[in-house]
């Protein structure tokens, strides 16, 4: 988009119920390394910095609202309800008064899907530029040349210009020559505001389906003369639509694998990326390591010169300071592991508050829910959890302070700074007074 463009405007069509997923969740509220499939699309439209973002929900509208307003988007967009779904091409029309309010014609509308969450804003600028490229009137429209056409419609070319689109045919209704055709529609489209204002109310359900597209628009500009390009979609991945679990677990790979050269481009050594799973929103300072076998969920902050894993699990809250490592099958949650404190070997963190160069044990366990609460057990500065210790919470243990291996610290024990508990259940170890 040149400096002088016009900001467009965005509708993104989210209103389907997914039959294939098999699931009761709203297809665009699949999870997605760490967040609603939808959030990964709001953020497409706000990479282009709109002027407006309309999405257009159906389907479990309500839980879509509450997903946005907990991804931090709900006030970015403006949400219409599309009842009944009657196609693509009425989608846009519930949509148009947000589009058009007033009769205010935005000079471009972009058309993006809720279940297409590896396309990357870039090539939504692209494409928005090669209608800019076109002048007063234009619009364009993604492409792309996939292995597997896998029941997109393919794109008719004019005669000696291959990227001047006159049509689009459904593969079902496509001849055999049309069938042959390497680029198909990913109904991803920067329209002439104008010309699709003046189009949507034409629309006509006159099909097997008894539905309106958002294809018959572009007819209808070619139609009239008004000029359409197709830009084509480089990386395939990009151009992935989820309409099953096994569609989106392709998502869920190439998604991930950003995600992860992301952090290796930032001085992260990440073993083998083929093993680990690190969702967005995930913090990794500067030379820290992660092992294989890791899975680090949303909301994990990991600082500076950390090592994690192999098979570790830490989850949200988890915070690591400068030089932490925790390591073999160990579980962090809400938990902080001080500055270059450690936790090697499977022991569960559960709501701890760990100091600086502490050391966990092996098989070290803080049982912080009480069947009804969960609660915070301290562990300060320089303390030595020896291994098979069960810290009870809330609970504290001392600056300095050792456990003996299988202590058993129960409940509120306040374990005091330089001391040594061992036993079933902890108490303090006395040395005996020479006789």
């Amino acid at each position: 988009m040149s400096a002088a463009a016009e900001a467009p405007s965005v509708v993104i069509l989210a209103a389907g119920l997914g039959t294939r997923m098999k699931s009761k969740k709203p297809k665009v509220l699949q999870p997605l390394c760490g967040r609603p499939m939808i959030a990964w699309v709001v953020d497409q439209a706000l990479e282009l910095e709109p002027a407006n973002i309309v999405v257009v929900v159906g389907h479990g509208a309500a839980e879509v609202e509450e997903a946005l307003v907990k991804s931090g988007q709900r006030e970015r967009v403006e949400l219409v309800v599309q009842e009944p779904q009657l196609g693509t091409g009425h989608a846009v029309q519930v949509a148009a008064p947000a589009l058009f309010p007033e009769g205010n014609t935005p000079g471009t509308v972009i058309v993006l899907y809720g279940d297409m969450p590896c396309l990357e804003a870039e090539s939504i600028t692209q494409l928005l530029q090669a209608k800019d490229d076109l002048g007063p009137g234009g619009s364009a429209m993604l492409v792309a040349c996939p292995d597997d056409p896998r029941g997109f419609g393919r794109v008719l070319f004019a005669e000696g210009d291959h990227d001047r689109v006159i049509g689009i045919v459904e593969e079902k209704d496509a001849t055999p020559d049309q069938l042959a055709i390497d680029e198909v529609n990913l109904g991803v489209y920067a329209f002439d505001g104008a010309g699709l204002q003046e189009a949507l109310p034409k629309l006509a359900n006159d099909n097997a389906q008894g539905e309106y597209y958002l294809t018959d628009v572009v007819a209808m500009l070619v139609d009239q003369d008004k000029p359409v390009v197709a830009v084509e979609l480089e990386e395939l991945d990009e151009a992935i639509g989820v309409n099953s679990l096994t569609h989106l677990a392709e998502a869920r790979w190439a998604i991930q694998m950003r995600i992860l050269e992301e952090h290796l481009a930032n001085g992260v050594y990440i073993e083998d990326p083929a093993s680990t799973w690190i969702d967005h929103g995930v913090t990794i300072g500067q030379g820290s390591r992660i092992l294989p076998s890791t899975v680090i969920r949303s909301g994990v902050t990991i600082g500076e010169g950390c090592e994690v894993g192999p098979f570790t699990h830490l989850r949200v809250g988890t915070v690591l300071e400068e030089g932490a490592e925790v390591g073999n099958f160990t579980e962090c949650k809400k938990s902080t592991i001080g500055s270059h404190s450690k936790a090697k070997h499977l022991s569960y963190l559960g709501d701890a508050k760990i100091g600086a160069r502490a050391n966990i044990g092996a098989g070290t366990i803080f049982a912080n829910y009480d069947g009804k609460d969960k609660h915070v057990s301290i562990v300060e500065d320089g303390a030595f959890v020896g291994s098979g210790t069960v810290v009870v919470a809330p609970n504290t243990i001392g600056r300095g302070a050792t456990t003996g291996a299988g202590a058993v610290v129960v409940r509120g024990s306040q374990v005091e700074p330089d001391s040594v508990w061992v036993g079933v259940p902890a108490k303090p170890l006395t040395k005996k007074t020479p006789s």
